[in-house]
């Protein structure tokens, strides 16, 4: 259900997007701008999906992941995509609030209560989200410029940006050692997530000295790897505890 209810954001958002898409070679190729899917097709088959994934999660788990589910994707449509990306550099800021949720919805989908632990996974997508796009829109800014997007190396600067890509890695560090702070992860996950800050944090201040988009393209590529094994950790983590 988080699966396709991903996949109806992406496409409503796609459908909404699809002018500024066409000018940018990074989104050109979507179904849209090619002409492969009609725009109101694309449309009536993300609102299908979203109801769909929304009513069977309410249906087949519980009303409150529905509820988180449903949330999720209105909030990346209508405040992130409607909203904020054409209006302020703050638009991943705010707006990544929407990836972040999936872990939420999982951990109410099996527990039908949201506590701490989500609300940290949370945090750690949050925080994670605009260093992730900031270092993409560091060398794609001229394109984000030419279809009149206000991403943050836009209207302020290159410089600026790389500046906030190592505050916000600077806060995603401590912020990724909490669940074991709070002891809901143990210490195998502790030294996995300190060993990938730093990696993270080293590549962040690469791209403020290095000055160039080398640098960039290398730190977005590690901020994927980086979230993927943070949430694998967690996992890693619970099976030794539970082997020893």
């Amino acid at each position: 259900c988080i699966a396709v209810g991903s996949g109806a954001a992406g496409a409503i958002n796609m459908w909404y997007d699809a002018d500024i898409d066409a000018g940018m070679v990074r989104t050109q190729q979507r179904p849209i701008p090619q002409g492969r899917i009609a725009s109101g097709n694309a449309l009536g088959f993300g609102v299908t999906l979203a109801i769909a994934a929304s009513a069977l999660m309410g249906l087949a788990v519980n009303l409150t992941a529905a509820a988180v589910l449903a949330a999720a994707i209105v909030f990346y449509v209508f405040v992130y995509t409607i909203w904020l990306k054409r209006r302020t550099p703050h638009n991943i800021v705010i707006g990544g609030a929407a990836g972040a949720f999936p872990p939420m919805i999982g951990w109410v989908a099996v527990t039908g209560n949201i506590t701490i632990e989500p609300l940290i996974l949370f945090a750690i997508i949050f925080v994670w989200t605009p260093p992730h796009f900031w270092a993409l829109a560091l060398y794609r800014s001229e394109e984000y410029a030419r279809v009149g997007v206000p991403m943050l190396p836009v209207v302020a600067s290159l410089e600026e940006t790389r500046r906030q890509i190592v505050i916000y890695s600077s806060i995603l560090v401590p912020v990724t050692l909490l669940p074991t702070i709070l002891g809901f992860a143990g210490f195998t996950y502790a030294f996995g997530a300190m060993v990938l800050g730093a990696m993270f944090l080293a590549g962040a201040v690469n791209v403020l000295t290095a000055r160039d988009e080398a640098s960039a393209q290398r730190l977005f590529a590690f901020s994927i790897i980086f979230l993927f094994s943070i949430f694998a950790m967690l996992m890693v983590d619970s099976w030794v505890a539970w082997i020893f």
